[in-house]
């Protein structure tokens, strides 16, 4: 298979590791431009508050049950309120926010209909903090929050950190892969390197992807349990998964084919000029039909009469031919008699 066969064959593969890279692009741009519609509807969990109560639709033995259900002891339903009060009151505060990899949008809600007003500045390793977004971050507020708040926040801000980093590593490994992958036109030793990188953009989508979708999992099922009671509701965003999870889908099977093209479709064309010298080597040259041959083991073949060699042969060297003086020879080959 020759150089258009080679082509043919990454094609595939080139094809699937963009698409792959389209998609961890999506996820990177959720969230990032307000007037974009499409932007905002990629985000990774979007909190609804604009039906916020401190008083709760649960009593409050309800309520401590829910909270003892998630480990949390250390904090009573009232406490629950006296926060949720501080926000029910401020009037800064807007209907909706939703979380991406750079920073989050808010926005208005009317009619069930979203309307984003803002987004964030783009910063990396973001992490959502409610009380700094909401400018409750003073010592009232802190004071009247559970122990273990701290250290769920510590815990958050580390996983989005390596969620951070694991969809940068898989956004600059695609690129070296798209860039290595064009020598892997020349050679199986370009698609060898090239699957490494292959390899290695797949893992570290694939533990973004992980990431993403045990931790906003996680705070659906916990903070979404509690505080849906008091109007605050939490909704995963479907468009973010699926670009994420389809990033995977595109990366993995780009790395099979890239390990496909290592063991096949060879960049060497079987017609080329050596390999026309070794297989014709071995291969004797098909005799015409109807062509003499000479009788005898020294006759000279036909058209050759006239050839000169020094020293002349003797005089019976060539039996049933005639030589002249001068050597040469003038004599016919006879017919073979049946």
């Amino acid at each position: 298979m020759g150089k258009a066969g080679r082509v043919a064959c990454i094609f595939t593969p080139y094809v699937l590791t963009i698409a792959s890279l389209i998609c961890i692009i999506m996820v990177g741009l959720g969230c990032t431009k307000a007037s974009s519609s499409t932007l905002n509807n990629l985000y990774f969990i979007r909190l609804d508050i604009q039906n916020i109560s401190s008083a709760g639709s649960k009593t409050t033995t309800e309520i401590e049950n829910i909270l003892s259900e998630h480990g949390i002891t250390s904090v009573t339903a009232n406490d629950v309120s006296d926060v949720l009060s501080k926000l029910q009151d401020d009037s800064t505060l807007k209907d909706f926010y939703s979380i991406g990899l750079w920073g989050h949008c808010d926005g208005d809600i009317s009619n069930n209909k979203y309307t984003t007003d803002s987004c964030s500045k783009p910063k990396s390793e973001y992490y959502f903090d409610p009380l700094q977004v909401w400018g409750l971050d003073n010592d009232a507020v802190k004071d009247e929050l559970p122990d273990d708040y701290a250290k769920i926040m510590n815990i958050y801000k580390a996983v989005s950190k390596w969620m951070f980093i694991a969809y940068v590593l898989a956004f600059v490994t695609t690129i070296v892969e798209i860039l290595v992958g064009i020598f892997a036109i020349c050679s199986r030793w370009g698609s060898c390197v090239t699957t490494l990188f292959a390899v290695l953009a797949f893992l570290f989508i694939t533990a973004a992807s992980i990431t993403a979708t045990v931790l906003f999992s996680i705070v659906d099922s916990t903070a979404g349990g509690l505080l849906d009671a008091y109007g605050i509701t939490f909704s995963m965003g479907k468009n973010m998964y699926a670009a994420t999870w389809l990033a995977v889908v595109f990366s993995l099977a780009g790395t099979l084919f890239w390990l496909f093209s290592v063991c096949c479709c060879s960049g060497r064309s079987p017609y080329n000029h050596k390999g026309r010298e070794r297989r014709g080597a071995g291969m004797a040259a098909e005799k015409a039909p109807y062509t003499y041959e000479p009788l005898g083991a020294g006759a000279v073949p036909y058209g050759h009469q006239h050839t000169t060699s020094y020293p002349p042969p003797a005089a019976n060297e060539y039996p049933m031919t005639n030589a002249n003086h001068n050597g040469h020879t003038n004599a016919y080959e006879p017919f073979r008699h049946v």
